[in-house]
């Protein structure tokens, strides 16, 4: 019996060719473009390479690209039984949806001193840095090259919560790391469609099962 497997995820799980999720190609190439887009724009300001100024230009990614397409290859992944890539896009989806939320509807209406803000927002910050450091470790079963996304995630996540509780000179260097974690994840989604298009390894990710 012929099987297939995902870009991103469990490959131990192998889902047939037929039956429930049959025909549904890899969205693990769409999921990393969302999030690598996004990522990246927003990266360049929290680096200084844009003013903090033209934030707001991030929101249609966050809701559009990096939010409800990332969604979506989540909610695939899930049909074709996969579950590091269901949760990782859906939960990476739900990120960029309330970082819109956030900004958006939120942020500016908030009745409360800066410090207080900032402090919440490291909250919010430090929930994402847990939840990527332990889906780092399931990384490691999954591809090198989604496990140095992932890293690289972490890493990023770590440096903009501490920017907001200890100094934002620490926000710079996560722009940084979130800078290399887009062009990482540009090059996993780059690798898995044109290895899916061309039927054969051009771009190693070096799988881990």
């Amino acid at each position: 019996m012929a099987t297939t497997t995902d870009s991103i995820g469990d490959r131990s799980l192998d889902v047939p060719r037929f039956g429930f999720g049959a025909g549904v190609a890899d969205p693990g190439p769409l999921g990393l473009a969302g999030f690598a887009s996004t990522t990246f724009f927003l990266s360049t300001v929290n680096a200084g390479l844009l003013p903090k100024s033209v934030t707001a230009v991030v929101l249609g990614l966050a809701l559009f690209y990096g939010g409800v397409a990332q969604l979506l290859a989540g909610m695939w992944e899930f049909v074709k039984g996969n579950t590091f890539g269901a949760l990782a896009f859906s939960s990476f989806g739900g990120f960029w949806l309330s970082y819109w939320f956030l900004v958006a509807h939120v942020v500016g209406g908030l009745k409360a001193d800066a410090g207080d803000i900032s402090n919440a927002i490291g909250v919010f910050l430090l929930i994402w840095t847990i939840f990527t450091a332990y889906m780092t470790v399931a990384a490691t079963r999954v591809s090198l090259a989604v496990l140095a996304v992932f890293a690289a995630l972490t890493l990023t996540f770590l440096f903009l919560t501490l920017g907001e509780f200890v100094d934002e000179s620490f926000t710079k260097v996560g722009g940084w790391l979130g800078i290399i974690t887009a062009i990482i994840a540009w090059y996993a989604s780059f690798a898995a469609v044109t290895n899916a298009t061309y039927k054969r390894v051009v771009l190693p990710v070096f799988p881990r099962v």
